[in-house]
């Protein structure tokens, strides 16, 4: 093996045991938390309330997959759920930012289409994105619950929402990485809670 090769597989098993270090340090510390937020979010859909969800980079991709998850479906089959990721309308994206500034692109999308008790998930690896934490502003004011997905100590947003699920790490890889979990596990959740009497897939998920 040469001096190269040798020297990525280092970097790949250092990343990976950096990544189940954190994952394993974070869910002992969090299972309780996690729990509550999978309650509120199925409480809110149970009751015809919508999620929203939205970030910037990789946090609007975590946003789009779990928004896609819910209103697909995630292991089981069950009806389609009222999900919403904020980052995918370009036109709206672009004439909000255009018009208003970048840092309303979220939070105009919320004064227009959320309603109290809809829940509104910001994602933010940092815990300080400007639009990420006027999104969430605006939701609480309008009687949205709030919800932060966190990295580092959680910045703002972590003092500002209704339930924080923060990932305390500086690396932003390894924080999405969690995220991602966290993303499925919620999904887990919701699928188990809305597919009663409905039959399990039989094959593999295609994705």
């Amino acid at each position: 093996m040469g001096r190269d090769a040798g020297h990525i597989k280092e970097l790949i098993q250092a990343s990976i045991r950096e990544s189940l270090s954190l994952k394993e340090r974070f869910f002992a510390e969090n299972l309780e938390r996690l729990v509550r937020v999978g309650d509120v979010l199925i409480e809110a859909l149970r009751h015809g309330h919508k999620i929203f969800l939205f970030g910037n980079g990789g946090s609007a991709a975590d946003a789009q997959h779990i928004a896609a998850e819910l209103v697909n479906h995630f292991e089981v089959t069950r009806r389609g759920l009222p999900a919403l990721a904020l980052t995918t309308d370009a036109s709206a994206l672009t004439s909000i930012g255009n018009d208003l500034g970048f840092e309303q692109i979220f939070s105009r999308q919320i004064e227009a289409l959320g309603q109290a008790g809809d829940v509104a998930i910001g994602i933010s690896t940092s815990g300080r994105s400007p639009n990420v934490v006027r999104a969430l502003e605006s939701a609480k004011s309008m009687g949205l619950v709030t919800v932060g997905l966190t990295g580092r100590d959680g910045g703002p947003i972590a003092a500002q929402v209704d339930y924080t699920i923060n990932v305390p790490h500086a690396s932003t890889a390894r924080v999405q990485e969690v995220h991602g979990m966290i993303g499925h596990i919620l999904s887990l959740v919701i699928d188990q809670a809305f597919s009663a009497g409905e039959r399990s897939l039989t094959s593999p998920r295609l994705k």
